[in-house]
Protein backbone atom coordinates (compact mmCIF):
# COMPACT_ATOMS: atom_id res chain seq x y z
CA UNK A 1 0.00 0.00 0.00
CA UNK A 2 2.93 2.37 0.17
CA UNK A 3 2.00 4.01 -3.30
CA UNK A 4 -1.40 5.05 -1.77
CA UNK A 5 1.03 7.63 0.09
CA UNK A 6 0.29 10.40 -2.71
CA UNK A 7 -3.32 9.74 -3.02
CA UNK A 8 -3.52 9.58 1.22
CA UNK A 9 -1.76 12.79 1.44
CA UNK A 10 -5.04 14.42 -0.72
CA UNK A 11 -7.26 12.87 1.62
CA UNK A 12 -5.48 14.07 4.48
CA UNK A 13 -6.47 17.42 2.96
CA UNK A 14 -10.16 16.76 3.57
CA UNK A 15 -9.13 14.86 6.75
CA UNK A 16 -7.72 18.08 7.97
CA UNK A 17 -10.41 20.08 7.28
CA UNK A 18 -12.96 18.23 9.46
CA UNK A 19 -10.30 18.22 12.41
CA UNK A 20 -10.58 21.97 12.00
CA UNK A 21 -13.78 22.26 12.59
CA UNK A 22 -13.65 20.18 15.55
CA UNK A 23 -15.55 17.25 14.74
CA UNK A 24 -13.16 14.40 16.15
CA UNK A 25 -13.21 16.71 19.57
CA UNK A 26 -17.26 16.54 19.74
CA UNK A 27 -19.10 13.41 20.83
CA UNK A 28 -21.76 12.22 17.98
CA UNK A 29 -25.12 13.64 19.09
CA UNK A 30 -28.50 11.80 17.72
CA UNK A 31 -31.57 13.19 15.80
CA UNK A 32 -32.28 15.72 13.31
CA UNK A 33 -33.05 15.74 9.34
CA UNK A 34 -29.86 15.68 7.01
CA UNK A 35 -31.31 17.77 4.34
CA UNK A 36 -28.72 17.86 1.12
CA UNK A 37 -28.88 18.33 -2.52
CA UNK A 38 -28.58 15.77 -5.43
CA UNK A 39 -28.74 17.11 -9.02
CA UNK A 40 -30.01 14.51 -10.85
CA UNK A 41 -33.38 12.26 -10.97
CA UNK A 42 -33.15 8.46 -10.58
CA UNK A 43 -33.83 5.98 -14.19
CA UNK A 44 -34.15 3.82 -11.67
CA UNK A 45 -34.34 2.12 -7.87
CA UNK A 46 -32.29 -0.62 -8.53
CA UNK A 47 -28.86 -0.85 -7.84
CA UNK A 48 -27.90 -3.61 -9.81
CA UNK A 49 -29.30 -2.13 -12.77
CA UNK A 50 -27.63 1.01 -13.00
CA UNK A 51 -24.49 2.90 -12.82
CA UNK A 52 -25.07 6.95 -11.78
CA UNK A 53 -24.88 8.47 -8.63
CA UNK A 54 -28.61 9.63 -8.92
CA UNK A 55 -29.60 5.85 -7.74
CA UNK A 56 -26.41 5.26 -5.64
CA UNK A 57 -26.13 8.52 -3.19
CA UNK A 58 -30.80 8.02 -2.38
CA UNK A 59 -30.37 3.98 -2.33
CA UNK A 60 -27.44 3.75 -0.01
CA UNK A 61 -28.93 4.40 2.75
CA UNK A 62 -31.57 2.05 2.70
CA UNK A 63 -29.16 -1.27 2.09
CA UNK A 64 -26.22 -3.05 3.05
CA UNK A 65 -23.22 -4.95 1.36
CA UNK A 66 -21.45 -7.89 2.29
CA UNK A 67 -18.29 -5.58 2.98
CA UNK A 68 -17.73 -1.85 2.34
CA UNK A 69 -14.63 0.14 2.55
CA UNK A 70 -13.36 1.07 5.73
CA UNK A 71 -14.36 4.95 6.88
CA UNK A 72 -11.56 7.29 6.70
CA UNK A 73 -8.84 4.24 5.78
CA UNK A 74 -9.52 4.48 1.83
CA UNK A 75 -9.14 1.75 0.24
CA UNK A 76 -9.21 -1.15 2.92
CA UNK A 77 -11.96 -3.13 3.03
CA UNK A 78 -14.07 -4.05 6.40
CA UNK A 79 -17.23 -6.39 6.78
CA UNK A 80 -20.93 -4.88 6.40
CA UNK A 81 -23.56 -7.34 6.51
CA UNK A 82 -20.77 -9.74 6.55
CA UNK A 83 -19.36 -10.54 10.24
CA UNK A 84 -16.00 -12.24 8.64
CA UNK A 85 -14.50 -13.55 5.77
CA UNK A 86 -11.33 -16.13 5.01
CA UNK A 87 -10.26 -16.46 1.58
CA UNK A 88 -8.61 -20.28 0.59
CA UNK A 89 -5.01 -20.29 0.40
CA UNK A 90 -5.54 -21.07 -3.53
CA UNK A 91 -8.05 -17.49 -3.83
CA UNK A 92 -10.35 -20.07 -5.42
CA UNK A 93 -12.51 -20.54 -2.35
CA UNK A 94 -14.40 -17.39 -0.19
CA UNK A 95 -16.08 -18.11 2.95
CA UNK A 96 -18.77 -15.62 4.73
CA UNK A 97 -20.03 -15.23 8.47
CA UNK A 98 -23.19 -13.33 8.47
CA UNK A 99 -23.81 -11.26 11.28
CA UNK A 100 -26.77 -12.82 13.17
CA UNK A 101 -30.32 -10.48 14.02
CA UNK A 102 -30.06 -8.71 10.79
CA UNK A 103 -33.18 -7.80 9.51
CA UNK A 104 -35.01 -6.56 6.22
CA UNK A 105 -37.59 -3.68 6.87
CA UNK A 106 -40.74 -5.20 6.86
CA UNK A 107 -39.26 -7.32 9.84
CA UNK A 108 -38.09 -10.88 7.95
CA UNK A 109 -34.60 -12.14 8.53
CA UNK A 110 -31.94 -11.72 6.31
CA UNK A 111 -29.90 -15.10 5.24
CA UNK A 112 -27.43 -16.44 3.08
CA UNK A 113 -30.10 -17.49 1.26
CA UNK A 114 -30.60 -13.70 0.25
CA UNK A 115 -26.89 -13.39 -0.58
CA UNK A 116 -26.85 -16.32 -2.94
CA UNK A 117 -30.59 -14.67 -4.46
CA UNK A 118 -28.68 -11.08 -4.98
CA UNK A 119 -25.43 -12.19 -6.11
CA UNK A 120 -27.32 -14.64 -8.98
CA UNK A 121 -29.53 -11.86 -10.04
CA UNK A 122 -25.94 -9.83 -10.35
CA UNK A 123 -24.02 -12.81 -12.42
CA UNK A 124 -26.94 -14.47 -14.06
CA UNK A 125 -30.06 -11.90 -14.03
CA UNK A 126 -33.01 -13.57 -15.35
CA UNK A 127 -34.97 -12.56 -18.58
CA UNK A 128 -35.92 -8.84 -18.43
CA UNK A 129 -33.61 -8.11 -15.35
CA UNK A 130 -30.79 -5.45 -15.80
CA UNK A 131 -27.56 -6.19 -14.45
CA UNK A 132 -24.83 -4.13 -14.91
CA UNK A 133 -22.44 -5.96 -13.12
CA UNK A 134 -23.15 -9.14 -14.97
CA UNK A 135 -18.98 -9.39 -15.92
CA UNK A 136 -17.86 -8.86 -12.31
CA UNK A 137 -19.21 -12.07 -11.44
CA UNK A 138 -18.24 -14.16 -14.45
CA UNK A 139 -15.62 -16.21 -12.32
CA UNK A 140 -17.95 -17.01 -9.97
CA UNK A 141 -18.31 -20.80 -10.57
CA UNK A 142 -21.10 -21.33 -7.62
CA UNK A 143 -22.42 -19.98 -4.40
CA UNK A 144 -23.04 -22.56 -1.68
CA UNK A 145 -24.84 -21.76 1.46
CA UNK A 146 -24.36 -24.51 4.38
CA UNK A 147 -26.46 -22.88 7.18
CA UNK A 148 -28.46 -19.57 7.29
CA UNK A 149 -25.33 -17.42 8.63
CA UNK A 150 -22.54 -18.76 6.48
CA UNK A 151 -22.09 -18.29 2.45
CA UNK A 152 -19.76 -20.17 0.04
CA UNK A 153 -18.13 -18.69 -3.09
CA UNK A 154 -16.66 -21.15 -5.41
CA UNK A 155 -14.33 -19.20 -8.16
CA UNK A 156 -14.03 -20.67 -11.36
CA UNK A 157 -9.84 -19.22 -11.32
CA UNK A 158 -8.50 -16.25 -9.60
CA UNK A 159 -10.05 -13.41 -9.61
CA UNK A 160 -7.58 -10.54 -8.23
CA UNK A 161 -10.50 -8.36 -7.87
CA UNK A 162 -13.19 -10.25 -6.43
CA UNK A 163 -13.26 -8.26 -2.82
CA UNK A 164 -13.70 -4.94 -4.30
CA UNK A 165 -15.40 -5.66 -7.48
CA UNK A 166 -17.80 -7.49 -6.35
CA UNK A 167 -18.02 -8.19 -2.40
CA UNK A 168 -17.54 -4.51 -1.44
CA UNK A 169 -18.84 -3.06 -4.33
CA UNK A 170 -21.67 -0.21 -3.43
CA UNK A 171 -23.95 -1.31 -6.44
CA UNK A 172 -24.20 -4.73 -5.08
CA UNK A 173 -26.69 -4.20 -2.84
CA UNK A 174 -28.42 -7.20 -0.95
CA UNK A 175 -32.54 -7.62 -1.92
CA UNK A 176 -34.87 -9.85 -0.76
CA UNK A 177 -34.86 -13.66 -1.56
CA UNK A 178 -38.43 -13.80 -1.43
CA UNK A 179 -39.68 -10.33 -2.88
CA UNK A 180 -36.68 -11.51 -5.76
CA UNK A 181 -39.09 -14.94 -5.96
CA UNK A 182 -41.91 -12.70 -5.88
CA UNK A 183 -40.50 -10.30 -8.75
CA UNK A 184 -37.11 -10.30 -10.10
CA UNK A 185 -37.54 -6.70 -11.10
CA UNK A 186 -39.06 -5.57 -7.23
CA UNK A 187 -36.31 -3.59 -6.74
CA UNK A 188 -36.40 -1.23 -10.06
CA UNK A 189 -39.95 0.15 -8.18
CA UNK A 190 -39.17 -0.95 -4.84
CA UNK A 191 -37.06 0.28 -2.05
CA UNK A 192 -36.76 -2.68 0.83
CA UNK A 193 -33.14 -3.50 2.57
CA UNK A 194 -31.58 -3.89 5.80
CA UNK A 195 -30.07 -0.69 5.52
CA UNK A 196 -29.76 2.22 7.82
CA UNK A 197 -32.74 3.83 7.11
CA UNK A 198 -36.17 2.84 5.72
CA UNK A 199 -38.04 4.18 2.59
CA UNK A 200 -40.37 6.79 3.04
CA UNK A 201 -41.29 8.24 -0.43
CA UNK A 202 -39.80 9.62 -3.26
CA UNK A 203 -41.62 12.37 -5.28
CA UNK A 204 -40.15 12.73 -8.70
CA UNK A 205 -38.48 15.88 -9.53
CA UNK A 206 -38.75 17.08 -5.89
CA UNK A 207 -37.67 14.97 -3.02
CA UNK A 208 -36.17 11.44 -1.68
CA UNK A 209 -37.20 10.81 2.02
CA UNK A 210 -36.11 8.38 4.99
CA UNK A 211 -36.25 7.49 8.28
CA UNK A 212 -34.09 5.65 10.97
CA UNK A 213 -34.72 1.79 10.72
CA UNK A 214 -34.66 1.21 15.02
CA UNK A 215 -34.01 -2.35 14.15
CA UNK A 216 -30.60 -1.82 12.71
CA UNK A 217 -28.08 -4.37 13.20
CA UNK A 218 -25.32 -1.75 14.23
CA UNK A 219 -25.78 -0.91 17.86
CA UNK A 220 -26.52 2.66 18.73
CA UNK A 221 -26.57 3.64 14.27
CA UNK A 222 -27.60 5.47 12.81
CA UNK A 223 -27.13 8.97 14.42
CA UNK A 224 -29.59 11.04 12.19
CA UNK A 225 -33.77 10.45 12.72
CA UNK A 226 -34.11 10.58 8.79
CA UNK A 227 -32.69 12.29 5.31
CA UNK A 228 -34.30 13.83 2.70
CA UNK A 229 -32.25 14.34 -0.82
CA UNK A 230 -33.92 17.33 -2.54
CA UNK A 231 -33.66 17.04 -6.09
CA UNK A 232 -32.09 20.25 -7.63
CA UNK A 233 -30.39 21.42 -10.60
CA UNK A 234 -26.40 22.16 -10.45
CA UNK A 235 -26.74 26.26 -10.02
CA UNK A 236 -30.05 25.45 -7.38
CA UNK A 237 -27.43 22.89 -5.30
CA UNK A 238 -25.05 25.88 -5.17
CA UNK A 239 -27.52 28.75 -3.93
CA UNK A 240 -29.21 26.16 -1.23
CA UNK A 241 -25.73 25.23 0.47
CA UNK A 242 -24.93 29.40 0.34
CA UNK A 243 -28.34 30.00 1.77
CA UNK A 244 -28.23 26.93 4.21
CA UNK A 245 -31.57 25.52 3.11
CA UNK A 246 -29.61 22.69 2.63
CA UNK A 247 -26.68 20.87 4.33
CA UNK A 248 -24.70 19.23 1.76
CA UNK A 249 -24.27 17.77 -1.69
CA UNK A 250 -22.00 14.75 -2.33
CA UNK A 251 -20.50 14.61 -5.27
CA UNK A 252 -18.79 17.97 -5.70
CA UNK A 253 -18.26 21.15 -7.25
CA UNK A 254 -15.44 23.10 -9.31
CA UNK A 255 -12.93 25.90 -7.66
CA UNK A 256 -15.34 29.11 -8.45
CA UNK A 257 -18.50 26.93 -7.49
CA UNK A 258 -16.20 26.23 -4.16
CA UNK A 259 -15.09 29.67 -3.94
CA UNK A 260 -18.31 31.26 -3.70
CA UNK A 261 -20.06 29.12 -1.30
CA UNK A 262 -17.26 29.40 1.12
CA UNK A 263 -17.88 33.55 0.40
CA UNK A 264 -21.46 33.33 1.44
CA UNK A 265 -21.25 30.80 4.30
CA UNK A 266 -18.05 32.07 6.13
CA UNK A 267 -17.05 30.05 9.03
CA UNK A 268 -20.01 27.52 8.44
CA UNK A 269 -18.56 26.00 5.38
CA UNK A 270 -15.89 23.08 5.69
CA UNK A 271 -14.23 22.08 2.12
CA UNK A 272 -12.42 18.22 1.73
CA UNK A 273 -10.96 18.33 -1.23
CA UNK A 274 -9.30 14.92 -3.26
CA UNK A 275 -8.28 13.25 -6.39
CA UNK A 276 -11.13 11.65 -7.55
CA UNK A 277 -11.50 8.60 -9.42
CA UNK A 278 -12.86 10.20 -12.65
CA UNK A 279 -10.75 10.97 -16.06
CA UNK A 280 -11.25 12.72 -18.81
CA UNK A 281 -10.60 11.21 -22.39
CA UNK A 282 -10.40 11.71 -25.80
CA UNK A 283 -11.50 8.16 -28.37
CA UNK A 284 -10.74 7.97 -32.44
CA UNK A 285 -13.17 6.28 -34.82
CA UNK A 286 -11.37 3.69 -36.35
CA UNK A 287 -14.02 3.10 -39.02
CA UNK A 288 -13.25 6.66 -40.66
CA UNK A 289 -10.18 7.49 -42.34
CA UNK A 290 -7.38 8.85 -41.13
CA UNK A 291 -8.48 7.74 -37.77
CA UNK A 292 -7.43 4.21 -38.42
CA UNK A 293 -3.75 5.83 -38.85
CA UNK A 294 -1.91 5.03 -35.35
CA UNK A 295 0.41 8.01 -36.98
CA UNK A 296 -2.14 10.39 -36.92
CA UNK A 297 -3.69 9.78 -33.41
CA UNK A 298 -0.47 9.67 -31.91
CA UNK A 299 0.02 13.38 -33.76
CA UNK A 300 -2.94 14.81 -31.58
CA UNK A 301 -1.91 12.85 -28.61
CA UNK A 302 1.76 14.51 -28.71
CA UNK A 303 0.51 18.11 -29.34
CA UNK A 304 -1.99 17.93 -26.09
CA UNK A 305 0.44 20.41 -23.21
CA UNK A 306 -1.24 18.14 -20.73
CA UNK A 307 0.85 19.38 -17.95
CA UNK A 308 0.61 23.36 -18.68
CA UNK A 309 -3.44 22.94 -19.59
CA UNK A 310 -3.50 20.81 -16.00
CA UNK A 311 -1.96 23.88 -14.49
CA UNK A 312 -4.53 26.50 -16.32
CA UNK A 313 -7.66 24.31 -15.91
CA UNK A 314 -7.33 23.18 -12.49
CA UNK A 315 -7.96 26.96 -11.61
CA UNK A 316 -11.45 26.87 -13.07
CA UNK A 317 -12.49 23.50 -13.44
CA UNK A 318 -12.00 20.30 -11.78
CA UNK A 319 -9.93 18.92 -14.22
CA UNK A 320 -6.24 19.43 -12.27
CA UNK A 321 -4.14 15.90 -12.58
CA UNK A 322 -2.06 14.48 -15.08
CA UNK A 323 -1.99 10.67 -15.37
CA UNK A 324 -2.36 7.53 -17.02
CA UNK A 325 -4.81 4.63 -17.10
CA UNK A 326 -4.50 5.01 -13.48
CA UNK A 327 -5.51 6.91 -10.76
CA UNK A 328 -2.68 9.45 -10.33
CA UNK A 329 -1.31 8.63 -6.89
CA UNK A 330 -2.97 5.62 -6.56
CA UNK A 331 -1.22 2.22 -6.06
CA UNK A 332 -1.68 1.60 -9.98
CA UNK A 333 0.03 4.27 -11.32
CA UNK A 334 2.61 4.72 -12.95
CA UNK A 335 5.32 7.15 -11.62
CA UNK A 336 5.70 10.70 -13.33
CA UNK A 337 9.09 9.73 -14.34
CA UNK A 338 7.27 7.05 -16.03
CA UNK A 339 4.60 8.32 -17.78
CA UNK A 340 6.94 11.26 -19.28
CA UNK A 341 7.89 8.73 -21.51
CA UNK A 342 4.94 7.85 -23.27
CA UNK A 343 3.84 10.03 -26.27
CA UNK A 344 1.70 13.21 -25.64
CA UNK A 345 3.46 13.43 -21.69
CA UNK A 346 6.92 14.42 -22.22
CA UNK A 347 7.47 17.82 -20.68
CA UNK A 348 9.20 19.38 -24.39
CA UNK A 349 6.14 20.81 -25.86
CA UNK A 350 8.42 22.44 -28.56
CA UNK A 351 9.81 18.47 -29.57
CA UNK A 352 6.27 17.01 -29.15
CA UNK A 353 4.46 19.20 -31.79
CA UNK A 354 7.57 19.26 -34.08
CA UNK A 355 7.37 15.39 -33.97
CA UNK A 356 3.98 15.37 -34.28
CA UNK A 357 3.73 17.87 -37.49
CA UNK A 358 6.41 15.28 -38.93
CA UNK A 359 3.91 12.55 -38.46
CA UNK A 360 0.83 13.86 -39.87
CA UNK A 361 3.17 15.09 -42.73
CA UNK A 362 3.81 11.43 -43.01
CA UNK A 363 0.91 10.09 -42.80
CA UNK A 364 -0.28 12.42 -45.64
CA UNK A 365 -2.69 14.84 -43.52
CA UNK A 366 -0.56 17.74 -42.47
CA UNK A 367 -3.53 20.12 -43.26
CA UNK A 368 -6.19 17.81 -41.40
CA UNK A 369 -9.75 18.95 -39.89
CA UNK A 370 -11.76 17.00 -37.94
CA UNK A 371 -14.61 17.48 -35.94
CA UNK A 372 -14.59 16.75 -32.15
CA UNK A 373 -18.04 15.62 -30.26
CA UNK A 374 -18.43 16.60 -26.89
CA UNK A 375 -20.71 16.71 -24.21
CA UNK A 376 -22.07 20.62 -23.23
CA UNK A 377 -22.22 20.73 -19.71
CA UNK A 378 -19.17 21.61 -17.45
CA UNK A 379 -16.09 21.01 -17.25
CA UNK A 380 -16.69 19.06 -20.65
CA UNK A 381 -16.94 22.39 -23.14
CA UNK A 382 -13.45 23.74 -21.27
CA UNK A 383 -11.46 20.84 -22.09
CA UNK A 384 -12.89 20.89 -25.44
CA UNK A 385 -11.47 24.45 -26.35
CA UNK A 386 -8.52 23.53 -24.34
CA UNK A 387 -7.45 20.43 -27.30
CA UNK A 388 -8.91 22.38 -29.81
CA UNK A 389 -6.05 25.32 -29.54
CA UNK A 390 -3.43 22.34 -28.78
CA UNK A 391 -4.47 20.91 -32.48
CA UNK A 392 -4.38 24.53 -33.83
CA UNK A 393 -0.86 24.65 -32.48
CA UNK A 394 0.09 21.77 -35.72
CA UNK A 395 -2.54 23.03 -37.58
CA UNK A 396 -5.22 20.83 -37.36
CA UNK A 397 -8.74 22.86 -37.59
CA UNK A 398 -11.28 21.80 -36.03
CA UNK A 399 -14.94 22.01 -35.22
CA UNK A 400 -16.71 21.70 -32.04
CA UNK A 401 -19.90 20.02 -31.64
CA UNK A 402 -21.46 20.62 -28.19
CA UNK A 403 -23.99 18.43 -27.88
CA UNK A 404 -26.78 17.23 -25.08
CA UNK A 405 -26.34 14.33 -23.63
CA UNK A 406 -28.69 12.25 -24.95
CA UNK A 407 -27.20 13.09 -28.50
CA UNK A 408 -23.95 12.98 -27.45
CA UNK A 409 -24.20 8.94 -26.12
CA UNK A 410 -25.92 8.16 -29.30
CA UNK A 411 -22.98 9.78 -30.86
CA UNK A 412 -19.99 7.23 -29.48
CA UNK A 413 -22.36 4.23 -29.15
CA UNK A 414 -23.34 4.45 -32.98
CA UNK A 415 -20.10 5.55 -33.95
CA UNK A 416 -20.71 8.87 -35.68
CA UNK A 417 -17.89 10.69 -34.75
CA UNK A 418 -14.25 11.51 -35.72
CA UNK A 419 -12.83 12.15 -31.85
CA UNK A 420 -15.16 12.41 -29.11
CA UNK A 421 -14.40 13.82 -25.47
CA UNK A 422 -15.65 10.88 -22.67
CA UNK A 423 -15.10 10.42 -19.50
CA UNK A 424 -15.02 7.29 -16.85
CA UNK A 425 -15.61 7.34 -13.00
CA UNK A 426 -14.70 4.55 -10.92
CA UNK A 427 -15.65 3.59 -7.29
CA UNK A 428 -12.26 1.54 -6.46
CA UNK A 429 -8.73 1.80 -7.94
CA UNK A 430 -8.53 -1.62 -9.14
CA UNK A 431 -7.46 -2.44 -12.71
CA UNK A 432 -9.83 -5.15 -13.19
CA UNK A 433 -12.74 -2.11 -13.56
CA UNK A 434 -10.71 0.54 -14.44
CA UNK A 435 -8.99 -0.65 -17.27
CA UNK A 436 -12.52 -1.71 -19.21
CA UNK A 437 -12.30 1.77 -20.81
CA UNK A 438 -9.30 1.32 -22.65
CA UNK A 439 -10.38 -1.88 -24.11
CA UNK A 440 -12.77 -2.51 -27.42
CA UNK A 441 -16.72 -1.81 -27.42
CA UNK A 442 -17.38 -5.30 -29.22
CA UNK A 443 -16.10 -6.90 -25.37
CA UNK A 444 -16.85 -3.86 -22.88
CA UNK A 445 -19.62 -1.74 -23.05
CA UNK A 446 -18.04 0.75 -20.95
CA UNK A 447 -15.29 1.49 -23.49
CA UNK A 448 -16.00 3.77 -26.52
CA UNK A 449 -13.62 2.62 -28.98
CA UNK A 450 -14.25 -0.31 -31.37
CA UNK A 451 -10.37 -0.93 -32.02
CA UNK A 452 -9.81 -4.89 -30.65
CA UNK A 453 -6.63 -5.06 -29.49
CA UNK A 454 -5.53 -8.55 -28.98
CA UNK A 455 -2.52 -8.20 -27.19
CA UNK A 456 -4.28 -5.70 -24.71
CA UNK A 457 -7.14 -8.48 -24.09
CA UNK A 458 -4.81 -10.47 -23.28
CA UNK A 459 -3.01 -8.06 -20.64
CA UNK A 460 -6.26 -7.41 -18.87
CA UNK A 461 -6.82 -11.25 -18.30
CA UNK A 462 -3.51 -11.53 -17.21
CA UNK A 463 -3.72 -8.69 -14.65
CA UNK A 464 -6.90 -10.20 -13.38
CA UNK A 465 -5.86 -13.72 -13.00
CA UNK A 466 -2.66 -12.27 -10.54
CA UNK A 467 -2.51 -12.14 -7.19
CA UNK A 468 1.33 -11.00 -6.80
CA UNK A 469 1.38 -7.13 -7.26
CA UNK A 470 4.66 -6.92 -8.48
CA UNK A 471 3.74 -8.81 -11.48
CA UNK A 472 0.13 -7.19 -11.82
CA UNK A 473 1.61 -3.95 -11.96
CA UNK A 474 4.45 -5.31 -14.93
CA UNK A 475 1.11 -6.11 -17.10
CA UNK A 476 -0.88 -2.99 -15.88
CA UNK A 477 1.97 -0.90 -17.44
CA UNK A 478 2.73 -3.16 -20.52
CA UNK A 479 -1.08 -2.36 -20.28
CA UNK A 480 -0.83 1.44 -20.48
CA UNK A 481 2.62 1.68 -22.79
CA UNK A 482 0.28 0.14 -25.27
CA UNK A 483 -2.89 2.01 -24.95
CA UNK A 484 -0.67 5.49 -24.97
CA UNK A 485 1.30 4.50 -28.01
CA UNK A 486 -1.62 3.01 -29.81
CA UNK A 487 -3.72 6.47 -28.84
CA UNK A 488 -7.01 4.39 -29.24
CA UNK A 489 -8.20 6.37 -26.50
CA UNK A 490 -5.95 8.51 -24.90
CA UNK A 491 -6.65 9.88 -20.96
CA UNK A 492 -6.26 13.62 -20.78
CA UNK A 493 -7.17 14.74 -17.39
CA UNK A 494 -8.28 13.22 -14.00
CA UNK A 495 -10.92 14.99 -12.36
CA UNK A 496 -10.23 16.77 -8.39
CA UNK A 497 -12.93 16.41 -5.81
CA UNK A 498 -13.97 19.03 -4.23
CA UNK A 499 -16.63 18.76 -1.73
CA UNK A 500 -18.63 21.88 0.41
CA UNK A 501 -20.53 20.97 3.34
CA UNK A 502 -22.34 23.17 6.01
CA UNK A 503 -19.79 22.41 9.48
CA UNK A 504 -23.37 21.14 11.08
CA UNK A 505 -22.58 17.65 9.33
CA UNK A 506 -19.91 15.81 10.76
CA UNK A 507 -19.22 12.00 10.74
CA UNK A 508 -18.88 12.12 6.95
CA UNK A 509 -15.84 10.25 5.31
CA UNK A 510 -14.08 11.87 2.04
CA UNK A 511 -13.37 9.25 -0.69
CA UNK A 512 -11.59 9.32 -4.12
CA UNK A 513 -15.55 8.33 -5.31
CA UNK A 514 -18.65 9.64 -4.90
CA UNK A 515 -19.85 6.46 -4.91
CA UNK A 516 -18.77 5.10 -1.59
CA UNK A 517 -19.93 6.07 2.31
CA UNK A 518 -22.96 7.13 1.41
CA UNK A 519 -24.95 5.19 3.59
CA UNK A 520 -24.94 8.29 5.89
CA UNK A 521 -25.38 5.88 8.99
CA UNK A 522 -22.25 7.69 10.55
CA UNK A 523 -23.58 11.04 10.21
CA UNK A 524 -24.92 13.37 12.83
CA UNK A 525 -25.56 16.60 13.34
CA UNK A 526 -24.08 19.26 15.22
CA UNK A 527 -26.08 22.22 17.17
CA UNK A 528 -26.75 25.43 14.86
CA UNK A 529 -24.24 28.16 15.78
Amino acid sequence: MKRYAKLASGLAVAAMAVAASGAHAQEPKRGGTLIFAIVAEPPTYDCHGTQTFAVLQRVAPHYSTLLRFAPGKYPAVVPDAAESWTASPDQLTYTFKLKPNIKFHDGSPFTSEDVKATYERIGHPPKGVISNRKDSLAKVASIETPDPLTVVFKMKEVDASIITGAFASPWNCLYSAAKLKQDPNFPVKNVMGTGPFKFVEHVAGSHWTGERFDQYFKPGLPYLDGFRAVTTSAVAAQNALSGKQVLAEFRGFSPNERDRIVSNLGKDANVHESPWLLHMDISFNPQRKPFDDVRVRRALSLALDRWGGAEALGKITNLRHVGGVMLPGGEWAASKEELEKYPGFGRDMAANRAEARRLLKEAGHENLTLTLSNRNIAPYPAMGVFVIDQWRQIGVKVEHQQLETAAWVTAFTSQNFDAVVDSYTDYSDDPTTGLVKFLSADRWTTASNKFDDTKLNELYLKQAGTIDPAERRKYIREFEKITLEEANTIPIFWWHRIVVHNQRVKGWTMSPSHMIYQSLEEIWLAPEG
